[in-house]
């Protein structure tokens, strides 16, 4: 009777630690090879948004502030800073013991227009743009020093034949804003590492330029630790050829490679535009939302299967690579459901709506 006893005791310790033993999650899948990241929102660093703090935990090794870092919500007027998203995001990072990036603290896009005028409505000239930046920039990074671990300093300033993007940044200043940038980040946080971030790198004229600005800021003494690329790809383009010999050339130049902003648009599109440009939007319109109830099956398999390729690719290349950071925590939050259509259903993340993985992708790799 009493061995019958024991053998139970044992038997309801074993099937308590087989129900209580976590399943691994993206970061533990891909722990030796990068970190896996995700841009998220002021409802999920809040702790609003229900389910989004344990799925962070469990899957993710790195956060990427969303919108709440960029210049308009977080300095909306001269001399008025608002860091509630700042603070609640830093902390939920020290809570996930996560890779702390900070985005992003100079672009043309969601910047207010006060930034670039005076009192009376006119440009600044060179001088008062760049100390308006550098001060900007020393608040912010200064508040977070030591506590957010790399920053992408700036963001998208050339255009896809890797010409200047004629923004009111370069307008004003040439390329002077992104040196006095980088050397300002650096001067408010020596530790944390520095970033210039942009969409289609894959593509050769934007990658020379981008490598010729990152040698240069190096040759000058400007620190400078890697690029990022933004990973807004869709299920036939860029190929994988193409995108690792991106990874190939950046690290050869010496530099860190992130992706970031990974997402996979299955949708079709009123033109042929790659990558981020928010100055393309279209219209709502049913003939671009082709998939507003569910994904087809066949269309749900493509997705997984582009997702396992390009994360085979990078861990070919796992001495290169330091982070693969989704552009968003699941399906309802991408940005691809209003880019470049408005108002559209879209599947572009690799977690879907109900916040679950989808099915397919794990099971492609070795489990750890």
């Amino acid at each position: 009777m009493r061995a019958f006893q024991s053998s139970l005791y044992a038997l309801s310790i074993l099937n308590l630690l087989s129900c209580t033993e976590k399943e691994p999650g993206l970061k533990d899948y891909f722990e030796d090879d990068f970190f896996i990241g995700a841009a998220v929102n002021l409802g999920q660093v809040t702790g609003k948004e229900v389910g989004a703090d344990s799925l962070l935990s469990l899957h993710f090794s790195s956060i990427t502030s969303e919108n709440g870092l960029k210049w308009g919500p977080v300095h909306p007027k001269d001399g008025e800073y608002n860091f509630e998203y700042g603070d609640a995001y830093v902390a939920l990072g020290e809570k996930m013991d996560a890779f702390i990036i900070g985005h992003t603290l100079v672009w043309h896009q969601q910047t207010p227009s006060w930034v670039f005028q005076n009192g009376e409505g006119q440009f600044l000239d060179k001088s008062g743009l760049i100390r308006r930046m550098e001060d900007h920039i020393e608040t912010v990074v200064g508040r977070y020093k030591g506590k957010i671990h790399g920053w992408d300093v700036v963001n998208e300033a050339f255009e896809d034949d890797g010409t200047w993007r004629k923004t009111h940044w370069y307008n004003i200043t040439g390329q002077e804003f992104i040196k006095s940038a980088f050397r300002k980040a650096h001067q408010a946080d020596p530790d944390a590492e520095l970033y210039y971030n942009d969409y289609n790198v894959w593509k050769p004229e934007k990658r020379k330029a981008i490598l010729a600005l990152a040698r240069e800021l190096r040759s000058e003494g400007i620190r400078i630790d890697g690029i990022g690329m933004q990973g807004h790809y869709r299920l036939n383009s860029p190929s994988l050829d193409q995108i690792e010999q991106a990874i190939l050339e950046i690290h050869e130049a010496g530099f860190q490679v992130m992706v970031t902003e990974l997402d996979v648009d299955i949708l079709p599109r009123p033109s042929d535009s790659e990558g981020a440009d928010l100055n393309i939007n279209y219209a709502e319109s049913p003939e671009w939302n082709p998939y507003s109830d569910s994904l087809p099956d066949s269309v749900a398999m493509k997705l997984v299967d582009r997702y396992s390729s390009l994360f085979q690719l990078f861990q070919k290349h796992t001495d290169k690579i330091s982070r693969v950071t989704f552009w968003g925590l699941h399906d309802g939050k991408s940005w691809l459901n209003n880019w470049p259509v408005r108002g559209r259903t879209n599947y572009a993340l690799l977690f879907d709506r109900e916040k679950k993985l989808k099915s397919g992708f794990l099971e492609k790799f070795e489990k750890p």
